[in-house]
């Protein structure tokens, strides 16, 4: 067997590999095995017709073809074994002849990455204020959820709960026929054609009204953007909302029930405060991702780059397959061929790529590793909060594969929690916040003495796909 090489970078090998017969033979018999129980040849049972008689019968290019599927993988782990020669991943082959066999193999290389000068990156982390007026806001929402639709008698105002008939027809043709449908006339509301909610304003239960409305001319049926539309509505009924009052009574019957409305407050203050912290979070997480990748120098295989695109495009084809839409059909609503929209993914392929690399660098710098021990923590976690049956879930979580999907999560969060640290970014804990008013105003004075910035202001200093 001759090995040469083509070309080498410090980011993949170009190989040619020439199989003498001698090479061949092992893989010629394995190939022979296979096709007797296959082949039909007269006067033998299947399996039974020697070598010589199957290789007449099919000729010795086919036993070779038959071979090829093992022979050139098997062949090319040899020969990397031999050469010393570390794949990254599967390298991309090529036959070049087949009597006797020759090919080619581009074998991409572990890609080489540089963090720079890391450590030195700084992100300001968005502060997370609550105000009161937020909390009122979500109270009142909760009172407009709980409150009950009750029948009036009266015109119909901004913010009714309607049932009507509704007849449309734009030159001639049925473009609307609803009947008994609900609806909620608000001042903005475009829909079903502006001004509709508007011409409601005023009507009574059990009056019919004709009017008239232009269709916009974005509307999404284009053969009747522009038109007018001739509507007949009647109005079926009016309910308005009796919203209850904001006491201790009204709490203890929202959702599980608080003790008073002081109580309602304060979980509603804490779920906006934990949303506000979740999403600075993913901002500084993003933030601290992108200023990494900046000062970060990575060369890879474009081998590999390719790989990402292909698997980004394939990811899209099964979540269209889960929307009962194929490739095609979606190509054509976008109006972009597959290569111009594979072209417009490349970019994000290779900052996805790049990503991944990056951190990946960063677990390793920063001596990242989630023993057995975790794993099994984080299991049981899950099978707690999962509330399905425990040995079905711990079953489901008990293969290979879920065992590298929880490992690779936890690294993940790990190394994010640990850049956000580095960056400057991490949100700030117990011990980084005053436990009292007393406190906070000791910790004020010592700033001003010291000179220091103030204190409530943002100290100057990140979840992506890894």
């Amino acid at each position: 067997m001759i090995v040469t090489k083509e070309s080498e970078t410090p980011t993949d090998i170009t190989l040619n590999v020439s199989m003498a017969s001698e090479d061949e033979e092992p893989f010629i018999g394995r190939s022979y095995r296979r096709l007797a129980s296959r082949v039909k040849i007269p006067g033998f049972r299947p399996g039974k017709a020697p070598r010589s008689i199957v290789e007449s019968h099919l000729g010795r290019t086919a036993l070779v073809q038959e071979a090829l599927e093992f022979m050139i993988p098997e062949t090319l782990n040899q020969v990397l074994s031999d050469e010393s020669i570390q794949a990254y991943a599967d390298p991309q082959l090529e036959l070049l002849e087949i009597e006797p066999v020759s090919f080619k193999a581009i074998v991409p290389l572990e890609p080489i990455v540089d963090l720079g000068d890391f450590r030195s990156i700084h992100v300001d982390r968005e502060p997370v204020e609550i105000t009161e007026e937020q909390v009122d806001e979500v109270v009142e929402q909760l009172r407009n959820e709980s409150a009950p639709w009750d029948p009036v008698e009266r015109p119909v105002q901004f913010g009714d709960l309607l049932n009507l008939n509704v007849d449309g027809t734009i030159e001639g043709d049925q473009a609307i026929n609803d009947k008994g449908v609900d609806f909620i006339p608000e001042k903005e509301n475009p829909m079903p054609m502006p001004g509709f909610s508007v011409a409601l304003v005023g009507m009574t239960a059990g009056e019919t009204k004709e009017l008239s409305l232009f269709v916009p001319d974005d509307h999404n049926q284009e053969e009747y953007a522009g038109k007018e539309c001739q509507f007949k509505v009647e109005v079926l009924s009016i309910k308005e909302k009796l919203l209850p009052e904001l006491d201790d009574e009204f709490a203890k019957g929202i959702r599980d029930g608080y003790e008073s409305l002081e109580a309602l407050k304060e979980f509603v203050r804490q779920r906006i405060k934990d949303d506000g912290e979740a999403s600075a979070d993913r901002q500084a997480q993003e933030a601290s991702v992108q200023e990494l990748l900046k000062t970060a120098s990575v060369q890879a295989s474009g081998l590999i780059y390719q790989r990402e695109l292909d698997h980004m495009y394939e990811e899209r084809e099964r979540s269209l397959r889960s929307q009962r839409m194929d490739m095609d059909t979606y190509l054509g609503y976008i109006g972009k061929t597959g290569e111009e929209w594979r072209e417009e993914l490349r970019p994000r392929a290779e900052e996805r790529l790049n990503t991944y690399l990056v951190l990946r660098k960063l677990a390793e710098e920063e001596s990242i590793e989630i023993s057995p021990e975790d794993i099994q923590s984080e299991i049981d976690t899950i099978v707690v909060n999962a509330g399905d049956s425990e040995e079905t879930m711990r079953n489901t979580l008990s293969s290979e594969s879920a065992h590298e999907s929880i490992r690779s999560s936890l690294v993940n969060r790990q190394v994010m929690a640990r850049l956000l640290e580095i960056t400057g970014a991490a949100a700030p804990g117990p011990a980084d916040q005053p436990a009292n008013e007393e406190e906070a105003e000791d910790s004020q004075e010592e700033s001003d003495a010291a000179g220091s910035p103030d204190p409530e202001e943002p100290e100057q200093g990140a979840e992506p796909d890894a």
